[in-house]
């Protein structure tokens, strides 16, 4: 039975790599994957899906204005949809991925972030947190050894970034996992300092 599937992590928690590995895996037993990803995503080019170990391969740019239902009856048949960068689809996307996997039994896998760098849902996580069928965390971990869940943007001097527009596409260069005691805390003597 098919199935709309996110599966969410903090920066560096291996989303990508875990993508391509799926990915991967069906076209080891001989079906036909149609990968996609956001435009919005450019940091490694346009259509290229890449992990930070290394692992890469092409997909389909999808722009906010397209209609994934109709690219997809464009694209030919394929067994399986995967998305790196989920987040970044509209919430009407959302929904026409939901179709396929209704109307078409077409399983869609989701990768992506949950939240931004101030803990707040993008809006295509959000609608994936309300239409997915199996929701799964993919962990890592903060500096001190807890579960990491806030994407930190980190400014100059190392400085915990708390105001900016809601993208801003970066690496390890501009984000890093933490736990939310840790970023509080950092935040918090960031304002200290600044006071003082």
């Amino acid at each position: 039975m098919a199935k709309l599937y996110f599966k969410y992590g903090a920066m560096g928690s291996s989303k990508s790599a875990q993508a391509l590995i799926t990915k991967f895996n069906y076209e080891e037993l001989g079906m036909s994957v149609w990968s996609i990803k956001p435009s919005v995503d450019t940091r490694d080019g346009a259509d290229v899906i890449r992990s930070r170990i290394g692992l890469e391969a092409r997909a389909q740019i999808i722009t906010p204005e397209q209609d994934i239902v109709e690219e997809y009856r464009r694209a030919g048949r394929h067994d399986v949809i995967i998305s790196d960068e989920a987040q970044f689809f509209t919430p009407e996307q959302i929904d026409q991925l939901r179709f396929l996997v209704d109307e078409d039994s077409m399983p869609v896998l989701c990768f992506g972030l949950r939240t931004d760098f101030l803990t707040h849902f993008f809006p295509g996580s959000q609608r994936l947190m309300e239409l997915a069928d199996s929701i799964t965390e993919i962990k890592t971990v903060c500096a001190c050894g807890r579960k990491a869940t806030v994407n930190a943007r980190i400014g100059e001097g190392g400085r915990i970034v708390t105001s900016g527009g809601q993208i801003l596409l970066g690496g390890n260069d501009s984000y890093v996992a933490m736990c939310h005691r840790c970023w509080k805390k950092k935040i918090r003597e960031q304002s200290e300092g600044a006071e003082a």
